[in-house]
């Protein structure tokens, strides 16, 4: 496209006076906006990638609230395994007749593999997920569901990512038994 721009700007300056310019103008030093290194292009990635989990996590936050996935975004975060995983985990809570709110905090994310040169290019991430504000409530009377005091509210996740031809995605997200 921009080869083509090219050529047609070439063409449109055809019409060339055989008079010199009355006055030289002289040229103005080039200046070129520096190329991305693979650096900046890998930590602008891994920016994004932690990003895009964050949002992930606000859209399933909205799915346990509602008891569907259905309006949220969910589609755009997440794909495959992942995207099945999570509207299995937000059915079973409606049939359950639960609803879950309150928010879900992601902190410490860090993309630990980053493979740009794959066909399918991927990422793995780990994140400190704290969901100690959640709320577990049975839907109908909105009373609050006692839950085990020891149960684990802050834990990693290791999260693999892979970008699609719609753009990155969540496909795969494991909570581990770790504290964090």
């Amino acid at each position: 496209m921009a080869c083509a721009l090219t050529a047609v700007s070439a063409c449109g300056d055809s019409e060339t006076s055989d008079k010199p310019s009355a006055t030289p103008t002289a040229s103005a030093p080039t200046t070129q906006a520096p190329k991305p290194t693979p650096t900046n292009t890998a930590d602008q990635t891994k920016t994004q990638l932690i990003q895009l989990y964050e949002d992930y996590w606000a859209q399933m936050e909205r799915a346990y609230a509602t008891g569907s996935t259905k309006g949220t975004d969910l589609d755009q975060y997440a794909a495959g395994l992942a995207l099945a995983k999570a509207k299995k985990d937000v059915a079973s809570v409606h049939n359950a007749g639960q609803m879950i709110t309150g928010n879900v905090k992601v902190g410490d994310s860090v993309v630990t593999a980053l493979d740009l040169g794959r066909k399918v290019p991927n990422a793995s991430l780990s994140s400190c997920l704290d969901i100690s504000d959640w709320v577990v409530r049975e839907r109908d009377t909105k009373a609050k569901v006692d839950l085990p005091a020891e149960r684990l509210t802050k834990y990693v996740t290791r999260t693999t990512l892979e970008r699609w031809p719609e753009g990155w995605r969540v496909v795969k997200t494991e909570p581990l038994e770790q504290a964090c």
